[in-house]
C-alpha cells in the first residue's frame, strides 16, 4: 500500500486567468498557495479535504470525462449564490432517487462540477454504531 500524504487535483486550462476568476471568485474558493508569476502562475485551492491546483496551460480543454464533487452544506443556497456571480448551471438542484441532493455547473472549459447535499439520515451522513 502507498502511504498517501497529500492529494490534489490538477488542472491545466485554456485560459489560466479566466480558470482562476471561476475559482476563486464565482466559486468563492479559498487559496491555499501560490506560486510562480504572470499568467501561467499556480494558485491551490482548499477543495474540502482536498485541493484544486489551477497552473499552466493546456492547447485543449481538460479530459471530457473529468468531473469534480463538492460536498455543501445546502445546495439550494449554493445554487442562488452561484448564480448571483454568474456561474454557468448546467441543472438546478434536484433531489436524486439515491437521495443527494445535486446540482451541476461548468467551469469555463466545460469541466462539470456536482455541488452535492447530503440530506439528514442518508447513508453517507449517518452510520450506525458509530
Amino acid at each position: 500500500m502507498v502511504h498517501v500524504l497529500s492529494s490534489r487535483v490538477l488542472l491545466r486550462p485554456t485560459d489560466p486567468e479566466r480558470s482562476r476568476a471561476f475559482y476563486g471568485e464565482t466559486l468563492g474558493l479559498a487559496v491555499h498557495r501560490e506560486f510562480g508569476t504572470g499568467p501561467d502562475r499556480g494558485t491551490v485551492y482548499f477543495l474540502g479535504g482536498g485541493f484544486l491546483e489551477v497552473a499552466g496551460r493546456s492547447d485543449t480543454p481538460p479530459a471530457p470525462g473529468l468531473q469534480l464533487w463538492l460536498q455543501v452544506a445546502d445546495v439550494r443556497a449554493a445554487h442562488r449564490e452561484l448564480v448571483a456571480r454568474g456561474a454557468r448551471v448546467v441543472r438546478e438542484p434536484l433531489q436524486e432517487p439515491w437521495g443527494l441532493v445535486e446540482m451541476w455547473v461548468e467551469d469555463p472549459d466545460g469541466v462539470r462540477l456536482c455541488v452535492v447535499e447530503v440530506p439528514e439520515g442518508h447513508p453517507l451522513r449517518y452510520r450506525p454504531g458509530i
